[in-house]
């Protein structure tokens, strides 16, 4: 390329240049199947350790740690729980990531993303899943039909008919605390649910178990009930409930404290640090509505 050839092309781009005001990028795609291969394509290009964060029109959003062209952590999913990289076989983790790369595009438009500078420092030991392992797996995903948007005549009202009952279920599990501790189970070194008044142990499992390492006594359960109450009275104007209280070592590593108070009784999660992004969209899952 010619010297003046740069400088015209270096012209085109300073005259054609929007200044941006929000860091999301929109994903190009008219179809769902042109914006997966879009996402496949951005997770295809990112080298260097990044933060990706693809959001539909829906709010439906994907987050995930790529690096070297690879997924190396998974920290928001649209439903459910993110795969665990440590347990899971590579097969299982690159259809599970299929699926959700082709749930979020299969997702309304348009399609957004914002690239941010990982929470953490990459581990050595995390190697991820590739881009063909998981380009592998989206072929054998069927993508949803696009709609087909057709005129219908209007039809004349129906008389009258009598009214039917549709039978309402609602979740009885628990308190938003007990079903964050039976969530926590896949992540969690240690759980603790107890009652927000007193402290009293409701239920303890792991490593915080009985006669376990990290097993709190009935004093300590009680001064952090305290502790939490009078907590709640310094926020009440502020925020009310449910509260996540996450506490992170410095330099994320190490074990980190997940506490789901939800006013009435609290659960207490010991994780590793690097788990946050499965506490995150636990915590995402139980406040969505249907959650």
């Amino acid at each position: 390329m010619m010297d003046t050839d740069i400088l015209e092309m270096l012209d085109d781009i300073g005259r054609s240049s929007v200044a941006r005001l929000n860091p999301a990028v929109t994903v190009p795609g008219e179809t769902a199947r042109i914006r997966r291969e879009k996402v496949l394509r951005t997770i295809r290009g990112t080298i260097l350790p990044r933060r990706l964060e693809f959001t539909a029109a829906n709010g439906d959003c994907l987050a995930i740690e790529v690096n070297s062209s690879r997924i190396t952590d998974v920290f928001r999913v649209q439903s459910g729980i993110a795969p665990d990289f440590e347990t899971e076989s590579r097969e299982d983790l690159a259809n599970k990531l299929a699926q959700l790369v082709t749930d979020i595009a299969a997702a309304p438009a348009p399609l957004e993303l914002i690239s941010l500078q990982p929470d953490t420092a990459l581990e050595a030991d995390d190697v991820g899943i590739t881009f063909s392992e998981i380009e592998s797996a989206c072929e054998k995903i069927e993508l949803p039909a696009e709609p087909v948007i057709a005129i219908v005549p209007d039809e004349p009202e129906p008389e009258d008919t009598a009214p039917t009952v549709e039978a309402a279920t609602e979740d009885t599990t628990g308190s938003l605390a007990q079903r964050f501790y039976e969530g926590s189970e896949r992540f969690a070194q240690g759980r603790v649910l107890a009652q927000g008044d007193d402290g009293v142990t409701l239920r303890m499992d792991g490593a915080c178990d009985e006669g376990a390492a990290l097993h709190p006594d009935s004093d300590l359960l009680a001064r952090f009930a305290r502790d939490l109450a009078g907590w709640d009275g310094d926020t009440a104007s502020a925020m009310d409930h449910p509260q996540l209280i996450v506490m992170r070592p410095s330099g994320g590593k190490g074990a980190g404290l997940a506490i789901m108070n939800d006013g009435e009784r609290f659960a207490i999660s010991v994780h590793e640090a690097r788990k946050l992004g499965a506490v995150i969209n636990l915590w995402a899952s139980l406040k969505r509505p249907a959650g």
